[in-house]
């Protein structure tokens, strides 16, 4: 088994607010966490203590849950990390808030049987079969708000974690049911990445290759390797900024199995 990883900041003046992490127990399968937290616009978000602290917790208690409770499925397993994360600052912090610290989540878990997978929000995960086929596991439902929507603070927190928007994992354990889970034959699946929208836009936005040969550049150059292209791309002052930022915090984790 082979597991690679790396994150870098969009800039050195904020802290990272991706979370990456990996486990390979010696007795075999292993878990992949990687969240994406979101960056409010100012105006706060009514907590304490930041999207850092927030995402550090939250993954914390994923990766804890994902090795010791393989009896739980994975969409029960975000339930759970979410509701104990918001236990751990809701006498100090307003969870109400529409902006209260929130994340993109891709869990992946394996044994000697299955790979199960769960993603929410915009985060990638991707799955390579033994033949060398790629498949991309996506919640695209914050790629179906029209982009104008998304440059209003006011509408875009109109459809944050509601019906006929988009679903981030925040402070309300239900959003898991929203999640897009499965589970495929682990003699199906060669090799896996999850990777943050900072690292996908290499494909998804900035169209330098498709999924499958963002796979290989993982797997010849390291999750580094992808992260410097996406940074030598977004340097090039004649390519328009992707969304709102220039440079976006960027995570990938590739996983051969």
């Amino acid at each position: 088994m082979r597991i690679d990883l790396a994150t870098a900041p969009g800039s050195q003046e904020r802290p990272n607010e991706d979370w990456v992490s990996a486990s390979a127990p010696a007795s075999g399968g292993g878990v992949l966490v990687v969240l994406d937290g979101v960056t409010p616009p100012a105006g706060g978000d009514g907590c304490a203590h930041g999207v850092p602290w927030f995402v550090a917790r939250l993954g914390g208690r994923l990766t804890e849950l994902s090795g010791s409770r393989p009896d739980m499925p994975l969409d029960r397993i975000l339930a759970e990390a979410v509701r104990a994360t918001a236990e751990a600052h809701r006498d100090a912090c307003d969870l109400s808030h529409v902006r209260t610290p929130q994340a993109t989540v891709v869990v992946v878990r394996w044994d000697e049987a299955y790979v199960e997978h769960l993603v929410l929000s915009d985060s990638v995960l991707l799955l390579q079969a033994p033949g060398g086929g790629v498949t991309a596991v996506l919640d695209d439902r914050l790629d179906r708000v029209p982009p104008e929507v998304l440059r209003s603070v006011a509408a875009t927190d109109a459809l944050r974690n509601a019906e006929g928007g988009f679903f981030t994992a925040a402070a309300d354990p239900s959003v898991a049911a929203r999640a897009v889970t499965g589970r495929t034959p682990r003699a199906r699946v060669r090799a896996l990445a999850a990777l943050t929208d900072g690292a996908s836009r290499w494909t998804d936005t900035f169209g330098e290759g498709d999924w499958a040969e963002c796979l290989a550049v993982l797997r010849k150059e390291g999750a580094e390797g992808l992260i410097g292209r996406v940074r030598a791309v977004e340097s090039d002052r004649a390519r328009p900024s992707a969304r709102h930022k220039r440079h976006d915090d960027a995570s990938a984790v590739y996983a051969e199995l």
